[in-house]
């Protein structure tokens, strides 16, 4: 039987095994005198903080480990219980090829083949991930692979040389990982709660878990319709895109710091969760996201040349570029925003008189006005009950030809579009 395969990126670590898949996040959990990982534990992350570890496998290492976490000694005890969990749940490989960050330094790789000797399990081969992932692209002028890892994120730069995918140089990101960007957009969304309800789901330790857990999928939200509709604990608050898209401008601004443009030729390859960051996109258009199995496809495209049965293991950072449609299909084109939800107006009627709207803002009667942003035409001024169409207006959501502002005194204006 072919060897298993594990993606140890710390977002979600992925064992391949025949027909079994197994995903596991780098969340490590002391409960019951048990520990807990994946999935289970992150689901407890907001709900007992004291009792939960995310960094070691970013930390990986033999210093005591601070704060303690149950029995475990050091960071690397915690990978090794990880390992054994992943290990049960995929049915027990005999072998198993690695694919391990550029960022993990040497002595880290050392440390965690020492590890893996203690397991019940065979390393058969050990893979930089960047250039596997990579290698299943067409060649690219420049060709960077973003890793988003649970503290950082990672850049590494890859060149093609005679038909071969080289490591270049590798470069940490700091304050960009997924922690601190779900920190950002979570505090977004908790805002709109505040203002919309004055329910701040914050403030308890379940609704703010409850939060968490439901932001990948209003992220899908905003992507798909341009805003979202967010309920926690009965309590419902709508946001909208635009108001989202500060969240990952520390990781934007570090990226086009970094070099990355978009070029035609100049191939930003990104893991999957890249793909609902708000934002990302529409800053590097020519980004490609890579689909969840993508290195489940690694193997496929590379079979032998990954195992090193009869030798001790190097980090393999060459590999020949995958032939034919292995790119298309672990590769994809990040979705586009969702376009308007009608066309764009070009006028306010207000008591029958059509005013043309300015850029830089059109005066409404009661201390506020009406500006085109980035994305859309958008409210802004002294009045915190703005109503749209009936409801109150939620900073950021943008409007179309045919909603009606609310001007106060049960006054109304329509926003229309004059054809030319």
């Amino acid at each position: 039987m072919q060897p298993a395969l594990l993606d140890l990126h710390d977002c979600n670590l992925q064992l391949w095994h025949g027909d079994n898949h197994v995903q596991s996040p780098g969340y490590a959990l002391w409960q019951n005198n048990n520990y807990v990982f994946g999935t289970a534990a992150r689901a407890a992350a907001r709900l007992r903080p004291r009792e939960i570890n995310t960094r070691f496998w970013w930390q990986l290492g033999t210093e005591a480990l601070q704060p303690a976490l149950g029995p475990a000694r050091h960071t690397a005890d915690l990978v090794h219980a990880h390992l054994l969990d992943l290990h049960r749940q995929a049915g027990e490989p005999a072998e198993v090829v690695l694919a391990a960050p550029g960022s993990m330094r040497h002595e880290q790789l050392s440390l965690l083949l020492g590890i893996v000797q203690q397991c019940p399990f065979d390393a058969v081969g050990l893979v930089n991930r960047s250039v596997a992932l990579g290698s299943l692209c067409a060649p690219h002028a420049s060709l960077r692979h973003l890793e988003i890892q649970m503290h950082q994120a990672v850049l590494s730069e890859l060149q093609v040389e005679d038909g071969e995918l080289r490591l270049q140089r590798t470069a940490p990101l700091p304050g960009c990982g997924l922690l601190q960007l779900q920190e950002r957009l979570v505090e977004v969304i908790a805002g709109a709660f505040v203002r919309q309800t004055r329910f701040d789901p914050r403030r308890k330790a379940d609704s703010e878990q409850a939060l968490y857990d439901a932001l990948p999928g209003v992220l899908r939200e905003l992507r798909a319709a341009g805003e979202a509709n967010v309920e926690v604990n009965g309590y419902r608050a709508r946001v909208a895109l635009a108001q989202t898209l500060d969240a990952g401008a520390r990781l934007f601004d570090a990226l086009q710091g970094a070099g990355v443009d978009s070029a035609p030729d100049n191939l930003l390859l990104a893991d999957p969760l890249t793909g609902l960051l708000p934002g990302m996109a529409e800053r590097f258009p020519t980004a490609r996201v890579l689909e969840g199995n993508a290195m489940r496809t690694v193997l496929d495209a590379h079979g032998e040349r990954l195992l090193q049965r009869s030798e001790a293991l190097d980090f393999i950072s060459v590999l020949p570029l995958a032939s034919g449609g292995a790119s298309a299909a672990a590769v994809q084109t990040p979705a586009a925003p969702a376009a308007p939800r009608g066309p764009q107006p070009t006028h306010l009627l207000r008591d029958a008189l059509a005013l043309p709207l300015q850029a830089a803002g059109t005066a409404l009667d009661n201390g506020c006005e009406l500006y085109r942003g980035e994305d859309g035409w958008l409210l802004r001024g002294q009045d915190t009950q703005l109503l749209v169409n009936g409801a109150v207006y939620n900073p950021g959501q943008t409007l179309c030809a045919g909603d009606e502002i609310g001007l106060g005194a049960g006054r109304r204006a329509l926003l229309i579009t004059v054809e030319a």
